[in-house]
């Protein structure tokens, strides 16, 4: 999905914060450590014990002195968007507010930190190694956009445009959840395939999909659209994300067994259905992800 070069995102409050750390490169943090790092957005755990680190070849740590903050004051159009990284953070803190406060009564508006190299939070520290997460009780959405990169080179993802948006978007669902109060009304209650986390996370999916398809409809103040309707070819990408972030698939390369009973997220086929049902039909369907049987979670 690409910005409209000519829409305006200069109205994004997204921050820049961090100590400005070595991240981990393609230079080889293994196949746990990247696991790690894809497990670690989505599960909202720091995973840095399990990834080297001091050398410059493995996972970032924390730079000396204090964290820096600014504001993302050179992300001011859809081409900013398109070109830098950053600034697609930044225009999808605008796009996904216009789409909420479209579809939410009274919606409030979460935080958005990039973080680069590493940064403190309510939800403990943000780093590459942890991935994006959604914070509660700072009701913020914390990415290092280096995640993307480590997926691309040591996991064999896409993980192009689309799938970027896809995440961010996933993230914003939780915040949904939170403020709406589907997170009080199912708690975490453990693993498994039935469990609310698997729900929850599935429920977050379905969002971003329902999101994804109505995007090009929300406009800036000229009457611009933020964003140009997705290709085949662009949610293809999406899917590959949803894909590589399942559970299954997870355990899977990380060279274990597939333990259904330690499952937090859902399985790829799960994830992949709930993104494309959101996407063919909207916000409506996404309740579903807590009232289906478990065993109709994903398609029949």
């Amino acid at each position: 999905m690409t910005f409209n070069p000519d829409a305006d995102i200069s109205t994004n409050t997204t921050r820049r914060r961090g100590r400005g750390a070595v991240v981990a490169g393609a230079g080889g943090i293994g196949l746990l450590g990247i696991i790690a790092l894809i497990a670690g957005p989505l599960l909202g755990i720091d995973l840095t014990g399990l990834i080297p680190s001091g050398d410059g070849s493995g996972g970032g740590g924390g730079g000396a002195g204090s964290p820096e903050e600014s504001s993302l004051t050179e992300c001011k159009t859809g081409q900013d968007a398109n070109e830098k990284v950053d600034c697609r953070m930044a225009g999808a803190e605008v796009a996904l507010n216009a789409f909420w406060e479209d579809n939410v009564t009274g919606y409030v508006k979460p935080g958005m930190v990039v973080v680069d190299g590493s940064a403190t939070t309510a939800c403990g520290t943000a780093s590459n190694a942890v991935g994006p997460f959604y914070c509660p009780p700072d009701q913020t959405v914390y990415i290092d956009p280096t995640f993307f990169q480590l997926m691309q080179q040591q996991f064999g993802a896409s993980a192009n445009e689309l799938a970027q948006l896809y995440i961010v978007g996933h993230e914003w669902g939780h915040h949904i959840q939170y403020i709406t109060g589907t997170m009080d009304k199912y708690p975490n209650n453990g693993t498994g395939p039935d469990s609310n986390s698997v729900r929850t996370e599935l429920q977050a999916d379905c969002y971003a999909g329902a999101w994804i398809a109505r995007m090009s409809e929300e406009k800036d103040a000229d009457g611009v659209p933020y964003l140009q309707p997705s290709t085949e070819e662009q949610r293809r990408d999406a899917l590959n994300a949803a894909l590589v972030v399942g559970d299954d698939h997870i355990q899977e390369q990380s060279g274990g067994f597939v333990n259904p009973e330690s499952f937090t997220h859902g399985t790829s086929e799960e994830r992949q259905f709930w993104f494309a049902n959101g996407y063919a039909n909207g916000l409506d369907v996404c309740a579903a992800t807590f009232t289906l049987p478990g065993d109709q979670l994903g398609p029949q």
